[in-house]
């Protein structure tokens, strides 16, 4: 982790890191699945468990999301990954979300998830 004027990053690598923490923001790196061979809900189950982690980590949860960004490799999938999230997102806590079709870095992903949060 390194301090610069507040900036903490987390689990940082030679390209990105997972998590960087400023002024009370999260900021979230694209999360995507570890096992690609599920299917739309296994994959966003992953993503999820994921974000649940990060968030803990910097010491918030689900919550307290403010906006998060959701890509999906096929719009076929949207209704899968909507019963998955809907499960996942906490009663009167929903946060603005964007989703959109894109081509992910690699074409076993269906879905990519990124997160702001406050904490």
């Amino acid at each position: 982790m390194n301090l610069e004027h507040g900036l903490h990053r987390f689990h940082v690598g030679d390209r990105l890191s997972e998590m960087a923490v400023h002024n009370g923001t999260v900021y979230l790196a694209g999360q995507v699945p570890d096992d690609a061979t599920q299917d739309i809900r296994g994959q966003t189950a992953q993503v999820l468990a994921m974000v649940d982690r990060l968030l803990a980590e910097a010491g918030t949860d689900r919550a307290r999301i403010l906006m998060a960004q959701v890509y999906l490799a096929d719009m076929a999938d949207f209704d899968g990954m909507n019963a998955v999230w809907d499960d996942w997102v906490p009663p009167g806590d929903a946060p603005p979300r964007a989703t959109v079709q894109a081509k992910l870095a690699r074409p076993e992903w269906k879905i990519e998830i990124v997160v702001t949060a406050a904490i």
